[in-house]
C-alpha cells in the first residue's frame, strides 16, 4: 500500500472500488497534471445508503458522512487513473451538491464532510478550495454529490 492508503487504513476506512458509470462518462480523467472526477455519489456496495433531501428525509449530519463517502470514491476514482495516491500533490477544488429541502442553508456544513476527510488523509495537500450549491434532484435521488479536480505529478 501507498503513505496515502495507509493513512485510509488508520482511520479504520478503505479505499472503495471504483463506482460504474451510470451513464456515458468516465469516472476520472486526466488532462495534464490535473485529474477531474465526475460527481460522485455516496454508493456503497453498490447502492446509496440513504436518500431524499437534506434537510427534510435526510439529516445534515448524515448528509456530511454521506459527503464524506463521497470524497473516498473520488479518490478512488482519482487512483484508477494514476495508479498511485501518493502521486497527488494537491487537491485543488471541491465541489458540492447537496439535494436539498426548500427551507435548508447549511450546504456548507454538509460538504465539510467531503473536506475534512481529503484533510485527514492528505493533511495540506487537502486543502483546497470549494462551492458547495443546493440543488433539487440528484441522480438516483442522492442526497449529496461531489466532484474535485487534483493536481498530480507523474
Amino acid at each position: 500500500m501507498t503513505a496515502v492508503e495507509d493513512r485510509i487504513a488508520e482511520l479504520g476506512l478503505t479505499l472503495p472500488d471504483v463506482v460504474p458509470p451510470l451513464a456515458t462518462y468516465q469516472p476520472a480523467v486526466r488532462s495534464g497534471s490535473y485529474v477531474h472526477t465526475a460527481g460522485q455519489l455516496p454508493m456503497v456496495d453498490g447502492a446509496i445508503p440513504v436518500t431524499g433531501k437534506v434537510g427534510a428525509e435526510v439529516s445534515p449530519e448524515q448528509a456530511k458522512e454521506l459527503a464524506a463517502r463521497c470524497a473516498l470514491n473520488g479518490l478512488a476514482a482519482v487512483k484508477s487513473v494514476i495508479g498511485d495516491l501518493d502521486k497527488i500533490v494537491r487537491v485543488v477544488k471541491v465541489v458540492g451538491f447537496v439535494a436539498s429541502a426548500p427551507d435548508f442553508t447549511g450546504q456548507p456544513g454538509v460538504l465539510n464532510g467531503a473536506s475534512e476527510l481529503l484533510g485527514e488523509i492528505l493533511g495540506e495537500k487537502g486543502v483546497h478550495a470549494r462551492s458547495a450549491v443546493g440543488v433539487a434532484v440528484l441522480p438516483l435521488d442522492a442526497p449529496v454529490e461531489v466532484e474535485f479536480l487534483v493536481e498530480v505529478r507523474d
